[in-house]
């Protein structure tokens, strides 16, 4: 038992870091825009084919610094002659966008490097088991994801509350015009922030990539997963946003594990469960348990748990 907690805990906590990565730019997009990117996901991946273009060419260290540079330079690209176009129209133009946005990547990515994964493999200097937990191997490549998903979250916070940027860019989205009037140049504020946003979403493609199939379907894989995270954080929150990620993981990883069926958790509680549904394992619907968290979050508390303003 001792053993199960302890490695479901250290899994949960890594696997949740790995999503509080992807969903960060999103998050900042939203609290500091107010534009929920359905593309974000595409991001990812398309920082993910980046990062495995370059390493293969330049080495990883290259990828990691030059893949989320291409994906910011992309991003901004697209708020200045897309977004920006759009915002007047409301945010259901801009979702409808970024929806299209995400198909069309998908297939430029399968035109340009196939339908298949590409082989993107750790890179050697990580390649290495850091320690071993009663008999389970923990790889030094997911502790360097957790470290720079701490150092993103440590980052991204400081520079939202603690630096005249951050205020700059929150009164921009706020009182815009009096912004404006102060000085700041307000349409290039917001092309800064899209940019920051997918190039948090590049840079997790081309840390995850390695370790997640590199595929043009690993955006749909992904999406899902990080709206629901944002949701249940609630939508524009970064702490919140760190939160569910953690909770979203710790969550999935001890369902996983525990060979527990329906019946047998409802007991005594929801009796008449000898049937095909009682019979299900909490491992088999471990998948689902965060959307069905996603829903309860909208039922009961539709912010969120840190959401602060309704949009």
């Amino acid at each position: 038992m001792y053993e199960f907690i302890t490695l479901s805990l250290l899994n949960g906590i890594l696997y949740g870091m790995l999503i509080f990565m992807m969903a960060s730019g999103l998050t900042l997009i939203f609290s500091l825009m107010g534009i929920l990117n359905l593309a974000h996901a595409s991001f990812y991946m398309i920082g993910a084919y980046l990062g495995y273009s370059i390493s293969v060419r330049f080495g990883f260290l290259a990828a990691l610094v030059v893949a989320p540079i291409g994906v910011g330079v992309l991003g901004a690209a697209v708020e200045r002659f897309g977004l920006r176009q759009l915002r007047e129209r409301g945010h259901v133009a801009e979702l409808l966008f970024t929806f299209g946005l995400a198909l069309v990547i998908e297939e430029l990515v399968a035109m340009v490097w196939g339908r298949v994964p590409v082989d993107y493999r750790v890179p050697a200097a990580f390649d290495f088991v850091a320690f071993t937990i009663f008999g389970t191997t923990i790889p030094a490549y997911r502790l360097v994801m957790l470290v720079v998903s701490a150092v993103i979250f440590g980052l991204l916070l400081l520079i939202a509350r603690k630096t005249r940027v951050g205020l700059i860019v929150q009164a921009s989205l706020t009182h815009a015009d009096m912004v404006q009037v102060l000085g700041h140049n307000v349409p290039w504020v917001f092309t800064s922030v899209f940019g920051v946003g997918t190039a948090l979403a590049g840079l997790a493609g081309a840390l995850a990539g390695p370790i997640l199939v590199t595929q043009p379907a690993m955006a749909g894989l992904v999406g899902p997963i990080i709206f629901v995270v944002i949701v249940i954080g609630g939508l524009g929150s970064l702490t919140g946003a760190f939160i569910a990620s953690i909770a979203v993981g710790l969550i999935q990883t001890f369902s996983a594990g525990l060979n527990v069926s329906l019946s047998q958790l409802t007991a005594g509680i929801l009796p008449g469960q000898d049937n095909q549904i009682g019979a299900v394992t909490l491992g088999q619907i471990a998948t689902v348990i965060p959307f069905l968290l996603l829903v309860l979050t909208l039922v009961v508390k539709p912010n969120g748990l840190m959401g602060q303003r309704e949009r």
